[in-house]
């Protein structure tokens, strides 16, 4: 499937074919060629951060190889329990996740989770190792969105801005002059991502850097949802806004208690 991407109003246009190459007849997607890019880089930062945070590299990478498959597995129900009526008439395609239909908040839920179990289980510091994922999240997001670019998906509703996208698919216009909310999101993470190397140096206790990704990421993800054209909903609220207030409330709070008990120590 090609996908003809425009920029009107800065004159760009990107034609693009969903598959990357094609193996003894199998094809292989860029969407899933970005997510594993994402995915090794923000490995290849973990061990490097172990290495100055004292978490054994050896348990960092056995978290990883166990909590990666279950995210996927997590990210994809996410996305068809909220999708329910395109897969209820076709049970099989719930499996197929070439064409994306993958849910970045299922995909945290499940890793933080494995990261939970695994860290009470081998009694490691939580708290350190949720601030390497926290980095290490925003590279894979801000790297991954870019298969929602090559999949002609994840974009907003109609805008008048100069950076306005079209898109046609096989000849088919499914989308004219809207927000490029794939692109906003990417870029917000790429910011998110500098500032919170920054921020790692001034932390006052485990886990505050993880509670800044919580923050900077449910901001944007309110934000941007909010243009979003194909949004998961109940009834009529936008599931990823929600979990997105809950997000922010969530790291300002646990923020606040550990600067609050940190003061207390110093007392």
């Amino acid at each position: 499937m090609n996908n003809v991407i425009t920029f009107p109003g800065l004159g760009l246009t990107f034609e693009v074919n969903r598959a990357a190459f094609h193996i003894f007849g199998i094809s292989v997607y860029w969407y899933g060629l970005l997510i594993a890019l994402g995915l090794i880089l923000a490995i290849v930062y973990g061990i490097r951060e172990a290495k100055k945070t004292g978490v054994s590299q050896d348990d960092l990478l056995n978290m990883i190889l166990i909590a990666v498959p279950v995210a996927i597995v997590c990210a994809r129900l996410y996305y068809v329990i909220f999708s329910w009526d395109m897969y209820k008439d076709d049970l099989l395609s719930v499996f197929d996740i070439r064409n994306g239909g993958l849910a970045i908040y299922g995909g945290v839920i499940g890793a933080c989770l494995v990261i939970f179990f695994y860290c009470r289980r081998k009694h490691l510091s939580l708290g350190a190792v949720l601030d390497i994922l926290a980095v290490g999240l925003l590279i894979g997001q801000a790297i991954g969105r870019w298969g929602n670019f090559v999949n002609g998906e994840a974009f907003g509703g109609p805008t008048q801005l100069p950076w306005a996208m079209s898109i046609r698919q096989d000849g088919e216009i499914i989308a004219q002059g809207v927000h490029p909310t794939f692109l906003y999101e990417s870029l917000w993470n790429a910011a998110g991502i500098v500032i919170l190397l920054v921020y790692k140096r001034w932390k006052s206790f485990r886990g505050e850097v993880f509670c800044g990704y919580l923050i900077w990421y449910g901001l944007g993800r309110m934000w941007i949802e909010g243009l979003r054209a194909d949004s998961l909903y109940i009834g009529n609220l936008r599931v990823s806004q929600i979990l997105a207030g809950l997000t922010v409330l969530a790291g300002a709070g646990i923020l606040l208690y550990g600067r609050l008990q940190q003061r207390k120590k110093q007392q």
